[in-house]
């Protein structure tokens, strides 16, 4: 394990200095325009580690611009993991965009000042940044401003459509095949899913479709908390309560959640806007059941383990307050964003030595397969342990290895399979149902 992260307080303290120094504009709301020069202020200030690209618009045509930092901007490099922040995708909570624009700021800033711990983590991740997931209700809710500002006013897009009720529901398949032993991975979409999702919706999907993002956080506000799959219950609500809806990562998640929650200034203390959660983290389905969400889409459709953090009792603070919200996340953005570096992974070759991508890797024990990449790499959060991993791909044969994960960076282990004999090759049957009806539930109007 490398000194910045065997040793986290002193690291804080560190970064803690080191972001006194941070010039960088000062605190303010960003309205759209004034967002997206700050953004490209970025590029142009680092622009050997930054790059800006859309991945698509939204409703009233605004880009959803994504701030890319590495090493070697626009290009994956093997064995180099994918993260996302996602700020702002309910208009009105707006802490999340200010606090990653701040953060593309500082990072850019500490780059070019030779702090160790940010140099390494631009150098060994491919970090993307997406400050607005909805620039139009962002608008909305701008127009108020903070004193005026109401719960709902600007939440959803331009639509008035919640976003995060707005995914396909895998969910319900998943419990289904939970039932059945079937699939537990990279779920099929209902037919026409295109067509039931808004453009911001869309655009993010397609998004995960082109990245093999690892690991993901979604920044909302109303609470502060840290909130973990599932957030949808596998069971009909008891007396006006629900219950946890655990992933078969679970562990790993509340893992996850903690690393943020105790990094943040007063996360973890618990009592927070009239609410107590314990150590500052909560399973979605416990605190209320969602349905459509992105967190467990994320996890459902895609390689990619998300949190959603919620973390301000006000969901449009006043200017004035965010500098103390910035010092209170800045090392819990980062604790966070390092995570994305423990656990297994490794290349999936032929016997040629030929990248295989799209093989699964499976954990004994664990119900949760991954994939491997375009480029035959794979990875896999754990937590310290010994493993059974199991690496498979049609035509070949499968390979088994042990392994043993200990608390510091990711083991590599790497996998070669041979060929399969043809009398031995077998078509996998697909027992999933792309159009499995789900009952729909009423709206909720949390925080998420």
């Amino acid at each position: 394990m490398q000194q910045g992260r065997t040793l986290p307080w002193v690291a804080a303290l560190l970064l803690g200095l080191m972001g006194l120094l941070v010039g960088g504009s000062d605190f303010q709301h960003h309205r759209y325009e004034d967002m997206v020069r700050a953004l490209f202020a970025v590029q142009s200030e680092c622009p050997y580690i930054a790059r800006i690209y859309s991945i698509g618009r939204s409703v009233e045509g605004r880009h959803l611009y994504v701030l890319e930092l590495s090493d070697n901007p626009g290009i994956h490099e093997a064995l180099e993991p994918e993260f996302k922040y996602v700020g702002n995708m309910h208009g009105n909570e707006v802490l999340g965009r200010e606090l990653l624009i701040k953060l593309a700021q500082f990072m850019c800033e500490e780059y070019r000042a030779g702090n160790q711990r940010i140099m390494r983590l631009i150098h060994d991740t491919r970090i993307h940044i997406l400050p607005s997931m909805n620039p139009d209700g962002y608008e909305v809710a701008a127009k108020q401003g903070p004193e005026f500002n109401g719960y709902l006013v600007g939440r959803g897009n331009a639509r008035e459509i919640d976003l995060n009720r707005n995914f396909p529901d895998l969910n319900a398949l998943v419990y289904y095949y939970e039932k059945t032993n079937g699939l537990n991975h990279h779920l099929p979409l209902p037919d026409n899913w295109e067509q039931q999702v808004e453009p911001e919706t869309l655009a993010v999907i397609k998004w995960m479709q082109n990245y093999n993002f690892v690991l993901s956080a979604n920044l909302h506000g109303g609470a502060v908390v840290a909130n973990y799959p599932f957030d949808k219950s596998r069971d009909a609500r008891i007396r006006g309560r629900t219950t946890h809806a655990t992933t078969p990562d679970d562990k790993i998640f509340r893992k996850l959640a903690r690393t943020y929650s105790y990094a943040h200034s007063w996360m973890h203390k618990g009592w927070n806007c009239g609410d107590f959660f314990d150590e500052g983290i909560t399973n979605g389905a416990s605190w209320y059941s969602l349905s459509k969400g992105m967190q467990d889409f994320n996890y459902l459709y895609t390689n990619c383990f998300e949190i959603t953090l919620e973390l301000s009792c006000d969901k449009f603070p006043p200017a004035s307050a965010l500098p103390r919200e910035w010092l209170g996340n800045r090392e819990a953005l980062v604790s966070y964003l390092e995570q994305v570096h423990h656990g297994i992974k490794g290349m999936v070759y032929d016997e040629n030595n030929n990248p295989i991508g799209n093989a699964e890797v499976s954990v004994s024990g664990v119900n949760h397969d991954v994939t491997s990449g375009v480029e035959g790499d794979y990875f896999r959060l754990l937590l310290p342990g010994t493993y059974t991993v199991i690496a498979s791909a049609p035509g070949y044969v499968p390979s088994t290895s042990t392994v043993t994960v200990g608390p510091a960076e990711a083991i590599q282990l790497d996998f070669y399979l041979k060929t399969a004999p043809k009398q031995n090759l077998k078509v996998k049957p697909h027992n999933g149902k792309k159009n499995l009806s789900s009952p729909k539930s009423p709206l909720k109007l949390g925080p998420r």
